[in-house]
């Protein structure tokens, strides 16, 4: 929880709540917890993986993998007005996403990233140009490796934003480190 309030403090407006090991009901707890310290910042709160507790928690959205359930279920579950963001990794899972009802599309991971494993090479710049294009206006996210020093190239290549992790706790000042990025991307 310190953590959320700092990147809000920090000017963080779009925060993803990724707790895969917490069982339902403390995530739902968190998550609600989230939702709330978020309300007076404006921020989206994204939910990965559940639908279910991003719906009950009041959730701006849900975040899912190509592994976990598909988009067309989750919006069965979340309904018309959540956001619903989905992550690719090559140029036809691109092509399948925008024929499901997601919000945004994330392509990655665009960098070497040891935060989570994908099972996927990073797909550079070039793939991140190639998503943008195919995504037909569905904004898209560049995911795994963001860094300070790079992010502005993956908006340059077509991306609409950046998600970001380990990057954001480098310095050990999580505020700091995203009012940083949000002085660098604006």
């Amino acid at each position: 929880m310190d953590l959320c309030r700092a990147l809000l403090d920090g000017g963080a407006r779009t925060i993803q709540v990724r707790a895969k090991q917490l069982p339902s009901g403390p995530l739902l707890t968190l998550c609600d917890e989230i939702v709330a310290a978020a309300a007076p910042f404006g921020a989206a709160i994204i939910v990965n993986d559940r639908p279910d507790v991003a719906r009950m928690a009041a959730a701006a959205g849900v975040h899912v993998g190509q592994d976990d359930m598909a988009p067309k279920a989750v919006r069965a579950i979340v309904g018309p007005d959540m956001i619903v963001g989905w992550s690719t990794h090559t140029i036809e899972q691109v092509a399948a996403a925008v024929t499901e009802p997601v919000d945004y599309i994330a392509i990655g991971p665009v960098f070497a990233t040891h935060t989570k494993q994908t099972g996927y090479d990073p797909v550079g710049l070039a793939l991140v140009r190639a998503a943008a294009h195919k995504a037909r206006g569905i904004p898209v996210v560049g995911i795994g490796g963001i860094t300070l020093d790079n992010a502005r190239s993956v908006l340059e290549a077509g991306a609409s934003g950046v998600a970001v992790i380990s990057d954001l706790l480098v310095t050990g000042d999580p505020r700091t480190r995203t009012a940083a990025y949000v002085r660098a991307l604006a």
